[in-house]
């Protein structure tokens, strides 16, 4: 009877010890997981209101190439709004007919962002992506300016 008292006293606080270390094991993860989830969620946001601005603004344009310069510049600013990196952006512009200047003409801009794993101490040259999101939008230019 000793014996099993001696023995039950030894692993009195072990349960508080046990819990502790399986719920720092299984929260950390969950939790960088969460964060992770909300930054592409976030650069999802992001690319749509990008691609939006970049199309209303390409059609607004005089000229071609005074077009395209707006639109990238619309789509930097937009991700450096939403605290993205905008250096991993790419931006497309694609024209049904293939001149964008004529009147009616479906201007469509297409912004990829890669999306980085949060708090990954690496360089520019060498980053771990946690995905990469893409959003289109498409106006048509009016007839009149």
């Amino acid at each position: 009877m000793q014996a099993a008292l001696a023995e039950e006293d030894g692993e009195e606080g072990s349960a508080v010890v046990e819990f502790t270390f399986l719920a720092l094991l299984l929260m950390v993860p969950l939790v960088y997981f969460i964060i992770t989830v909300g930054q592409i969620q976030g650069a999802s946001f992001a690319v749509v209101g990008a691609a939006d601005q970049a199309a209303k603004v390409f059609v607004a344009q005089p000229n071609a190439d005074a077009a395209q310069a707006a639109a990238e510049q619309a789509v930097l600013l937009a991700l450096a709004d939403f605290g993205h990196d905008t250096t991993s952006a790419r931006v497309s512009t694609r024209c049904d007919p293939a001149d964008c200047q004529a009147a009616g003409t479906a201007v469509t801009v297409t912004v990829n962002l890669s999306v980085a794993l949060p708090f990954v101490p690496f360089n520019e040259d060498f980053r771990l992506e946690a995905s990469e999101v893409e959003a289109s939008s498409t106006q048509l230019v009016g007839r009149f300016r």
